[in-house]
């Protein structure tokens, strides 16, 4: 007679069910279907980049070679970025690209194709860029500027107030 103490219940395997997809090369587990990824930009050669921090924060500049998992070789010939190396934590990337860059590309190659492909237009007409102008525009005012800045503000909704009652009545 077995035991109380031996007898054994089949519990349930917690291990996951390892399927590979040959089109993903990925691991599934239990089964369940991939995902697609969730990242759109990546650190990539020609990617072009926003400073964060140092004596050019603020400025574009374009990855032109890839250092290691930390650092990459950055140019901006035509925003008066050097040619550096830079820290990835220190660097925002943008949604721009440098098409055919090669990769350890020259000042010169750089600039051509950001004159060629617009790229600094198309930075300084983003919405991003406007709100960064518009940003510090705002941080720069004085105290007389920002209360000229309130006065307008009481007017405009003054103005829109009483063009809302007009219509309304």
């Amino acid at each position: 007679m077995p035991d109380a103490r031996e007898a054994h219940v089949s519990k349930p395997s917690l291990q996951p069910t390892q399927v590979f997809d040959d089109d993903y090369d990925t691991l599934k587990f239990n089964n369940m279907p991939a995902q697609p990824s969730n990242f759109k930009r990546f650190v990539e050669v020609g990617r072009v980049v926003l400073l964060k921090s140092g004596p050019f924060e603020g400025r574009i500049a374009v990855i032109a070679e890839i250092i290691d998992h930390n650092r990459a070789i950055i140019d901006g010939p035509t925003t008066g970025v050097p040619r550096q190396s830079f820290p990835y934590r220190h660097l925002t990337l943008t949604p721009f690209v440098l098409a055919s860059l090669p990769r350890a590309a020259g000042t010169g190659v750089i600039r051509k194709q950001l004159e060629k492909e617009g790229t600094v237009e198309k930075w300084n007409k983003s919405s991003w860029a406007q709100k960064r102008e518009a940003v510090s525009k705002r941080r720069s005012l004085t105290d007389f500027e920002r209360f000229t800045v309130m006065l307008a503000k009481k007017v405009r909704r003054d103005q829109v107030r009483k063009s809302l009652a007009k219509a309304s009545a």
